[in-house]
């Protein structure tokens, strides 16, 4: 089975789709709120204030034309639309975007979608042979997406090939701590090695120089981070069932899912890290 097939199968193993519109159907039935469908839908270290934090790098009269790659179940996209971005997102799971669509549609912020719904794009495609002509955008995100990818420096390239002169790159994601050895599978991203490709931030940064970025900021977000971890963690080990939870997209693997994130975190096999820069 080839590489993004077993990666699907990861994201696809545990994916209650059907169940999840119901229960935001059920629960929200005049639409949920973007806050509402966070613990669902910002499947990251940091959740709703971490993209809020990301997006703030951005300016949306300068950089309004947006690439989010590994745009999951959408939370990053619908956060950065309210503020005003036209935003594409190319995910490898296909019923990942036909979930983030149906969301997209069901929220309570319509502003998020112009009438002809052209503020949010969603694309099934691989980031190392992105589907779109040079110079086609202002900004490309990353949150919590390079990690699975195999070849990072393919990946890059091309995310500078499609962005305009003076566009930006910004990252909120996870990289290797110095005990990356002692590192406790699965996590979220992938329940062995064989889908982890964590870098150093050395080795990020180097390879975004090396394919002619420029370093603007640089931020090691791993204290706040694992703060933010410990209190999710309480969170899940409560005893009433949450309307919406990471659990609805993982299945059962999330309880030892969240339990090894938290660990990794705590003892520094992984540091989470926000990077901006511009080509």
């Amino acid at each position: 089975m080839p590489d993004h097939q077993r990666l699907t199968e990861h994201y696809h193993q545990g994916l209650r789709d059907d169940a999840i519109l119901t229960q935001v159907r059920t629960h929200y039935p005049n639409g949920p709120t973007l806050h509402q469908l966070a613990p669902l839908d910002q499947l990251h270290i940091g959740g709703i204030a971490a993209s809020k934090k990301l997006l703030n790098l951005l300016d949306p009269q300068k950089h309004p034309k947006v690439l989010d790659i590994g745009s999951g179940l959408g939370g990053l996209m619908r956060q950065g639309a309210a503020l005003g971005l036209q935003i594409t997102g190319l995910d490898i799971t296909h019923r990942f975007n036909a979930l983030n669509q149906t969301l997209s549609q069901l929220t309570l912020e319509p502003h998020t979608l112009d009438k002809n719904g052209a503020a949010l794009r969603y694309i099934t495609g691989n980031a190392s042979a992105l589907p779109f002509a040079e110079n086609t955008f202002d900004a490309v995100l990353f949150q919590h997406s390079l990690m699975n990818m195999p070849d990072p420096n393919q990946v890059i390239a091309q995310c500078r090939r499609v962005l305009r002169p003076g566009g930006r790159l910004v990252m909120h994601e996870v990289v290797s701590g110095e005990n990356i050895t002692e590192l406790r599978f699965p996590v979220p991203w992938a329940a062995t090695q064989e889908h982890s490709h964590l870098l150093t931030l050395t080795e990020l940064t180097q390879l975004l120089e090396a394919s002619g970025f420029q370093i603007l900021h640089s931020e090691d977000w791993s204290s706040t981070a694992l703060e933010w971890r410990q209190r999710q963690r309480q969170k899940e080990q409560a005893s009433h069932t949450a309307v919406l939870s990471p659990q609805w997209v993982f299945g059962e693997r999330f309880l030892q899912m969240g339990k090894n994130l938290l660990e990794n975190l705590s003892i520094r096999a992984i540091n989470v890290v926000e990077i901006s820069a511009r080509c």
